[in-house]
């Protein structure tokens, strides 16, 4: 039997999935939990073989606790389980130790094969998440942005004038132009659209 621990912040969803996959003669769902926190405290005492793990929730979201439950004696491997196929998420539960990254449109048979899979040990990556896994391996990646100079992109991204940011930041409008014009010149691009355009494909900035 594998042993399953589902952690999702929306009960109706969650309580779908417990209820197909407790269908299963060869998975057992031990336990449930509401967001990456919760799943932290349940692992030590459940022991699951397999986290169906979502990204974005509450209190601890889905790749911190990845990268954290990774780390424990015994480690559970970790199937994320999302809505969300950005550059970003991808990148970054991946970099936290997640076994595999399906989307939750997939079918009911695509993820328990999928959980199966991890649970020997395999990596799992739904289509498009392996496409985009792709792409970034093969597109240049170019001087670094600077923490400073994603800060500012992502605020860009929410649609703040330099005064705004500067204001979110505690920085003069002047170095807010500074840090603009460095990272259009890292990013080879001319303009506050083109820039936020190009840090969120090469998973920089989150758009969500």
């Amino acid at each position: 039997m594998i042993r399953l621990l589902v952690v999702d912040d929306h009960p109706v969803v969650r309580a779908g999935m417990v209820a197909v996959l407790g269908e299963e003669e060869d998975l057992d769902v031990v336990g449930e939990a509401g967001n990456g926190a919760e799943a932290l405290a349940l692992v030590p005492r459940l022991e699951p073989d397999v986290v169906l793990m979502d990204l974005r929730m509450p209190v601890m979201d889905g790749a911190e606790a990845t990268a954290r439950l990774r780390s424990m004696p015994s480690a559970p491997q970790v199937l994320v389980l999302t809505t969300y196929d950005t550059d970003a998420d991808i990148v970054r539960a991946v970099e936290a130790g997640a076994r595999g990254y399906l989307l939750k449109d997939a079918p009911t048979s695509v993820l328990t094969d999928a959980i199966r899979r991890a649970a020997r040990g395999e990596t799992v990556l739904a289509p498009p998440v392996a496409a985009r896994l792709a792409d970034r391996l093969r597109a240049p990646v170019g001087p670094d942005l600077t923490t400073r100079e994603v800060q500012v992109l992502g605020l860009v991204a929410r649609g703040l004038s330099n005064a705004e940011v500067g204001r979110e930041l505690f920085i003069g409008e002047a170095t807010v132009k500074t840090h603009l014009l460095r990272a259009f010149a890292k990013l080879g691009v001319q303009d506050r659209t083109a820039a936020v355009t190009e840090a969120h494909r090469r998973g920089l900035i989150d758009l969500g």
